[in-house]
């Protein structure tokens, strides 16, 4: 079954449905994204698929045709103080919300990347690995994960010394040895730092 069939198979029960996924919840830097995304029924894009298993080059394609193609789409984060503040998975969900919230649509089912639910005005439905499995889902991957790198290419530039733009704030060796010389940010997240600044 395509990603479009798995989408239309739900669409026998429900007109309007949303694909929700995150990006950034893993990193030690910056807002977490979250996108939304609705598509009619006729929408096919050639090439859609879970944004980790696209080159970024394609992803970059895709994102385009995504944002033009959609019925609505929304496109929100959670900020590094209130990933501090209420931690990395009420910040995601917050993050969802604000993006199903944005679409200006109600949708009729939002369907939820992984196996855990934001609170959603809406009826909603959790799937496993949806970003490889639903085109709406996967959409909202694409969306959340270039604006996402987007973001984290601004924050080189103020912020040159981390190489943002090459780890995206992941916890990569580089990263973890800029944040050991130079000590953390602004836009790292505390809470995520404990063990390596306590090791390093």
């Amino acid at each position: 079954m395509t990603l479009f069939e798995y989408d239309n198979e739900i669409r026998n029960d429900v007109s309007v449905i949303c694909g929700v996924d995150e990006a950034g919840r893993g990193p030690l830097a910056g807002d977490v994204y979250a996108a939304a995304v609705i598509f009619d029924k006729d929408i096919f894009i050639d090439g859609l698929n879970d944004s980790k298993k696209l080159s970024e080059k394609k992803r970059e394609m895709l994102y385009d045709e995504i944002i033009f193609k959609a019925k609505a789409y929304c496109i929100a984060t959670a900020s590094v103080e209130e990933i501090e503040t209420l931690n990395i998975l009420q910040a995601t969900f917050l993050a969802m919300k604000r993006a199903v919230e944005g679409l200006g649509i109600v949708p009729e089912l939002a369907l939820i990347d992984g196996n855990r639910m934001p609170d959603l005005n809406c009826p909603m439905r959790t799937v496993v690995k949806g970003d490889g499995l639903s085109a709406s889902i996967a959409a909202a991957s694409i969306l959340a994960k270039v604006s996402r790198d987007r973001y984290m290419s601004e924050l080189a530039k103020q912020y040159p010394e981390y190489c943002f733009e090459k780890h995206k704030g992941y916890g990569t060796k580089l990263h973890n040895e800029m944040i050991l010389k130079y000590g953390p940010s602004p836009v790292h997240r505390m809470s995520f730092l404990k063990k390596l600044l306590k090791n390093g």
